[in-house]
Protein backbone atom coordinates (compact mmCIF):
# COMPACT_ATOMS: atom_id res chain seq x y z
CA UNK A 1 0.00 0.00 0.00
CA UNK A 2 2.47 2.64 0.77
CA UNK A 3 4.29 1.42 -2.75
CA UNK A 4 1.08 2.57 -4.26
CA UNK A 5 1.40 6.08 -2.11
CA UNK A 6 4.90 6.74 -2.87
CA UNK A 7 3.70 6.10 -6.80
CA UNK A 8 1.03 8.39 -7.04
CA UNK A 9 3.25 11.25 -5.64
CA UNK A 10 5.54 10.35 -7.70
CA UNK A 11 3.18 10.73 -10.56
CA UNK A 12 1.80 14.00 -9.10
CA UNK A 13 5.16 15.65 -8.77
CA UNK A 14 6.13 14.03 -12.26
CA UNK A 15 2.69 15.77 -14.03
CA UNK A 16 3.55 18.70 -12.20
CA UNK A 17 0.72 19.01 -10.04
CA UNK A 18 2.37 19.28 -6.67
CA UNK A 19 5.60 21.24 -6.78
CA UNK A 20 9.05 19.79 -6.18
CA UNK A 21 9.37 19.63 -1.88
CA UNK A 22 13.11 20.68 -2.27
CA UNK A 23 12.67 23.27 -4.16
CA UNK A 24 9.54 24.72 -2.34
CA UNK A 25 10.95 24.67 0.70
CA UNK A 26 14.70 25.55 0.00
CA UNK A 27 14.20 27.82 -2.93
CA UNK A 28 17.01 26.15 -4.86
CA UNK A 29 16.90 23.39 -7.61
CA UNK A 30 17.12 19.96 -6.41
CA UNK A 31 20.05 17.14 -7.98
CA UNK A 32 17.14 16.11 -10.42
CA UNK A 33 16.06 19.67 -11.11
CA UNK A 34 15.16 19.89 -15.10
CA UNK A 35 15.59 15.80 -15.78
CA UNK A 36 11.59 15.41 -16.29
CA UNK A 37 11.66 18.77 -18.60
CA UNK A 38 14.31 16.87 -20.30
CA UNK A 39 13.08 13.69 -20.76
CA UNK A 40 10.10 15.64 -22.53
CA UNK A 41 11.84 17.14 -24.61
CA UNK A 42 14.18 14.04 -25.85
CA UNK A 43 10.75 12.30 -26.22
CA UNK A 44 10.06 15.21 -28.69
CA UNK A 45 13.06 14.73 -30.71
CA UNK A 46 14.64 18.33 -28.75
CA UNK A 47 18.07 17.11 -28.46
CA UNK A 48 19.73 20.63 -27.54
CA UNK A 49 16.70 21.34 -25.63
CA UNK A 50 16.76 18.18 -23.23
CA UNK A 51 20.99 18.78 -23.12
CA UNK A 52 20.03 22.56 -21.80
CA UNK A 53 16.91 20.79 -18.56
CA UNK A 54 19.84 18.23 -18.17
CA UNK A 55 23.19 16.79 -19.37
CA UNK A 56 22.59 13.20 -17.70
CA UNK A 57 19.21 12.62 -19.31
CA UNK A 58 21.43 10.41 -22.24
CA UNK A 59 22.86 8.76 -19.05
CA UNK A 60 20.16 8.61 -16.30
CA UNK A 61 17.11 8.04 -18.32
CA UNK A 62 17.68 5.01 -20.45
CA UNK A 63 19.43 3.22 -16.66
CA UNK A 64 16.49 4.00 -14.92
CA UNK A 65 14.62 2.30 -17.59
CA UNK A 66 16.65 -0.41 -17.83
CA UNK A 67 16.18 -0.68 -13.86
CA UNK A 68 12.46 -0.12 -14.06
CA UNK A 69 12.13 -3.25 -16.58
CA UNK A 70 14.59 -5.31 -14.54
CA UNK A 71 12.73 -4.70 -11.68
CA UNK A 72 9.29 -5.44 -13.20
CA UNK A 73 10.76 -8.65 -14.77
CA UNK A 74 11.95 -9.75 -11.26
CA UNK A 75 8.39 -9.30 -9.68
CA UNK A 76 6.51 -10.95 -12.66
CA UNK A 77 9.49 -14.12 -12.20
CA UNK A 78 9.17 -13.68 -8.34
CA UNK A 79 6.04 -12.18 -7.25
CA UNK A 80 8.00 -10.08 -4.92
CA UNK A 81 10.01 -7.15 -5.21
CA UNK A 82 13.48 -6.26 -4.76
CA UNK A 83 14.64 -10.08 -4.84
CA UNK A 84 17.48 -9.33 -7.70
CA UNK A 85 20.16 -12.11 -7.47
CA UNK A 86 23.22 -11.29 -5.40
CA UNK A 87 25.04 -10.65 -8.35
CA UNK A 88 22.93 -8.33 -9.88
CA UNK A 89 22.29 -6.68 -6.39
CA UNK A 90 25.93 -6.00 -6.53
CA UNK A 91 26.00 -4.47 -9.46
CA UNK A 92 22.83 -2.78 -9.04
CA UNK A 93 23.85 -0.69 -5.95
CA UNK A 94 27.25 -0.25 -7.79
CA UNK A 95 25.35 1.56 -11.08
CA UNK A 96 23.10 3.28 -8.75
CA UNK A 97 26.21 5.29 -6.68
CA UNK A 98 27.76 5.99 -10.11
CA UNK A 99 24.22 7.96 -10.80
CA UNK A 100 24.09 9.23 -7.72
CA UNK A 101 27.62 10.41 -8.12
CA UNK A 102 27.33 11.66 -11.30
CA UNK A 103 24.13 13.37 -10.60
CA UNK A 104 25.23 15.15 -7.31
CA UNK A 105 28.62 16.13 -9.68
CA UNK A 106 26.46 18.34 -12.28
CA UNK A 107 24.18 19.82 -9.54
CA UNK A 108 27.09 21.07 -7.63
CA UNK A 109 28.90 21.95 -10.81
CA UNK A 110 25.50 23.95 -12.22
CA UNK A 111 25.83 26.31 -9.14
CA UNK A 112 29.41 27.78 -10.72
CA UNK A 113 27.84 28.11 -13.79
CA UNK A 114 28.51 24.82 -15.65
CA UNK A 115 26.14 23.56 -18.17
CA UNK A 116 24.30 26.53 -18.28
CA UNK A 117 23.84 27.28 -14.72
CA UNK A 118 20.98 25.97 -12.75
CA UNK A 119 17.70 26.04 -14.15
CA UNK A 120 14.58 27.78 -13.35
CA UNK A 121 12.76 26.05 -10.28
Amino acid sequence: MRAAWLGGLAGLLVLGLVPCPFALFLRIPCPGCGLTRASWRLFQGDLDGALHFHPLVFVLLPGLAVFGAVSAWQYLRTGSHGTLAAGAGRRTNVLLIVFLVLLLGVWISRFFGAFGGPVEV
